[in-house]
């Protein structure tokens, strides 16, 4: 954080004003970005993928829970895995108290990973986490979403983000948009990955507000000083 300037309060709103017009120009664009997004294309996913959950298997339409609109985080956690990524976790913690809101809108909210579900359900329990969570082990789901890597993928540097940037391990984030028709039919509206994702985090964009904003600039990488919500000292 630079020095700040400490100024008397009329020259403190001269400056609020002219940057809160550079924040409405940033809100109507993103209005446009959100309208544009709303009108792209939409590609059907008809492959019979299987999903385990507490109650048995499910395919991708029954994971909406009945109505019409899915959002659907990437976790990070594969096969093996001792815990969840932080940084999904991070975003997780976001998730909470959102499911009514969304059914409300006519959206349902759920995480998918590659763990088994019986290590998926104990680090939910952990987390304190109550958003459906199922896992996707032993299909090929996640790999087609294009946020698991196999390590052929890796070696022939198969890429992340659309084809824009490389892969960084064998799991990756994102978010997958889907919308269900009346005759049951499952279509993918939008997908987001790397920074992206930014918008599901609410704990970033309050950080975005302080004089330090997200304060990552000297770390040794971006959320070197991330932990668990359960890791953190006092």
């Amino acid at each position: 954080m630079t020095n700040p300037r400490i100024v008397d309060r009329d020259t403190w709103l001269e400056a609020r004003l002219a940057h809160l017009a550079d924040e409405k120009a940033f809100t109507r664009r993103r209005d446009e970005l959100s309208r544009q997004r709303r009108e792209l294309p939409w590609v059907e996913v008809d492959a019979g993928y299987r999903f385990e959950s507490d109650d048995g298997a499910r395919t991708l339409a029954d994971l909406f829970d009945g109505r019409s609109q899915l959002l659907m985080y990437h976790f990070m956690f594969g096969p093996g895995w001792d815990e969840g990524c932080p940084s999904c976790s991070f975003w997780a913690d976001n998730y909470n108290g959102t499911e009514m809101h969304l059914a409300a809108r006519d959206t349902t909210l759920v995480a998918v990973s590659r763990a088994p579900l019986d290590e998926l359900n104990a680090y939910k329990a952990r987390m304190g986490w109550t958003f459906p969570w199922y896992s996707s082990a032993g299909s090929t789901f996640n790999f087609d979403m294009g946020v698991s890597f196999s390590e052929e993928d890796l070696a022939a540097d198969k890429r992340y983000n659309f084809g824009t940037q490389p892969a960084f391990g064998e799991e990756t984030p994102g978010v997958s948009v889907f919308n269900r028709t009346h005759d049951g039919r499952v279509f993918l509206s939008y997908q987001a990955f790397s920074r992206g994702l930014d918008m599901l985090n609410a704990t970033y964009h309050l950080l975005d507000l302080t004089p330090k904003g997200r304060d990552e600039d000297d770390l040794e990488y971006t959320m070197a000083w991330l932990r668990r919500h359960d890791a953190y000292d006092g």
